[in-house]
């Protein structure tokens, strides 16, 4: 029992600044995870680190607290301002989140340490004044740092004290080797540099030679995943054509409750689901490469305050992967490629580190192509010390990529880690016509109109009327991303769920049941006349005598 007292180290007994350890505990941690309990203070010794932790430990916080750290120690005999610290991630998204954090863990020290997130789609030139002021940390994608540094607007090469990969996994993947190799020349001999990633692989080993020098490795014992008390995998096995009755059930009768996040594997997809829901009035935003950055994190924003409570988020990862295996398109398929690769932003990434809080429930509609992008996306509910749940609809294509997956997670347990979900088909074979009746509706044309209609708004909003929602940013909480997208309209009685079509085991939930309103019961003649009635105040006047 003593030895599980000495291992553990709170925040206050790792000699951080009392400035520091105030914006800790107003965020809410009482007691650092296990890899800010490691990391830390091997930080604050000034060694460098490779360390390998599970999705939603707490990485971020690992290497933005010595950073602070240091900054504010190197202040006392610093002579000019200068930039002392560089993070780079694979992701704009990413990008946002660690400059959140940083502006969080030094919001008690905000005039000595400033930070400054260099991504996003506006000109290089507009962002050159705030770099002339040189803040603490710069935080950005590797080709938009670099081009900071070719352009002039950033010099490192004697004032960079520590360099920070996150999601050092993705880095190479993303596609940009070539610019972390060309950046290194612009940065001095000597730094302390950072790799954070949720796991080993060889493009992490490539970097570790690249980057850091005799470094210490944490490869901390622990799951991939939360431990089973916490998160809860279920898979259903069922036909492609299911999949729409399935969704559609689960959130029309409230068994998935909670925020939730739905995967798919394409953007086409992506709009075929949301078009398919309005169908039945279940409102839904969508997060894909095509939509502006300022869009994607302003919808993450949302969700993590509760305006949203359903995402429907396109993994590309699966894309991507396909596209790297090499596999030749032809004919129209081809065409649509080349139509649509222009429009896609090359970092996004949506599966990977993104701290949506809060989520109960992760849905993969369809299931992943790689074991690693299942833990990403399962990763993104359970986080810190919360529960929830990750269900997968599984096709009969699909069974030997579940197979992978459960051997991976399993190890040498006999248990599946992937339960199957008991639920019962029979029951929900009313719904059966009205899912099929959506899909019908829901065309390849109505696809590709949603998809314009989507990206058009969302550049109006993002661009047009940026200059506006920074005079009036109450406005912008307002702005909302889960509007419909249908052309046609929305049958009405699609919205209800009628008594007759509930499953016999929640006939009692009243809650999910929608009674038509009584109307005015008589024949034509006597109709008219009570609407004659209705409308004529001298008629329709009642008047009350108070009692005395």
């Amino acid at each position: 029992m003593a030895d599980e007292v000495e291992k553990s180290l709170a925040f206050h007994e790792m000699g951080l600044d009392d400035r520091l350890l105030k914006a800790i505990a107003s965020q809410g941690w009482r007691h650092p995870t296990l890899i800010q309990e490691r990391a830390i203070p091997l930080a604050l010794e000034g060694k460098d680190l490779l360390a390998r932790a599970r999705t939603g430990s707490g990485k971020t916080a690992a290497f933005v607290i010595p950073i602070i750290q240091r900054i504010l120690d190197g202040k006392q005999a610093a002579k000019e301002q200068a930039v002392k610290a560089l993070v780079l991630t694979p992701s704009k998204e990413l990008c946002s989140q660690a400059y959140k954090n940083a502006v969080a863990l030094s919001s008690c020290c905000s005039r000595e340490v400033r930070c400054l997130d260099v991504s996003g789609t506006t000109d290089i030139t507009s962002q050159r004044p705030m770099l002339m002021e040189k803040p603490d940390i710069v935080i950005g994608t590797p080709s938009r740092v670099l081009a900071h540094i070719q352009g002039g607007n950033l010099e490192l090469q004697h004032s960079l004290e520590m360099l920070v990969i996150d999601e050092a996994d993705l880095v190479f993947s993303f596609g940009y080797e070539k610019d972390i190799k060309t950046l290194l020349g612009h940065l001095p001999k000597i730094y302390q540099a950072f790799l954070m990633s949720a796991t080993l692989s060889e493009d992490v080993q490539a970097l570790k030679k690249l980057i850091l020098h005799n470094p210490v490795t944490l490869k901390l014992e622990e799951s991939q995943l939360p431990e089973s008390d916490r998160l809860t995998q279920y898979h259903i096995t069922c036909e492609e054509g299911d999949k729409f009755l399935i969704i559609y059930t689960l959130l029309k009768l409230r068994l998935v409750r909670g925020k939730t996040i739905l995967f798919v594997n394409s953007i086409d997809r992506c709009y075929r689901l949301k078009l398919f829901l309005e169908q039945f009035s279940v409102p839904a935003c969508v997060l894909n490469s095509e939509l502006p950055v300022s869009s994607r994190c302003h919808i993450v924003n949302q969700f993590n305050q509760g305006l949203y409570n359903l995402v429907i988020a396109t993994d590309e990862s699966a894309l991507d992967a396909e596209d790297a295996g090499g596999k030749e398109k032809t004919g129209k398929a081809k065409k649509k490629a080349k139509r649509f690769k222009k429009k896609k932003d090359k970092e996004y990434g949506v599966s990977r580190g993104i701290d949506f809080q809060f989520v109960s429930n992760v849905i993969n509609f369809d299931f992943p192509t790689q074991v690693d992008s299942y833990i990403h996306r399962v990763g993104r509910t359970a986080r810190g010390d919360s529960q929830g749940t990750a269900l997968s609809l599984i096709s009969a294509q699909e069974l030997p990529l579940l197979q992978q997956a459960e051997t991976a997670l399993s190890g040498d347990t006999d248990d599946p880690v992937i339960k199957p979900y008991r639920f019962k088909m029979e029951e929900i074979e009313g719904f059966r016509y009205r899912a099929k009746d959506a899909l019908r509706s829901v065309t390849k044309t109505n696809v590709r109109e949603a998809r314009l209609k989507e990206i058009r708004s969302e550049i109006l909003n993002s661009e047009k009327l940026k200059s506006y929602f920074e005079d009036n940013p109450r406005d912008l909480q307002v702005l909302r991303h889960d509007k419909a997208l249908a052309a046609s309209k929305v049958k009405p009685h699609m919205k209800n769920v009628p008594e007759y079509l509930m499953p016999p085991s929640m006939k009692s939930n009243s809650s999910v049941i929608t009674k038509r309103p009584q109307q005015f019961q008589g024949g034509r003649r006597e109709q008219k006349r009570h609407k004659k009635r209705k409308e004529d105040p001298l008629r329709s006047f009642k008047y009350k005598q108070e009692e005395s």
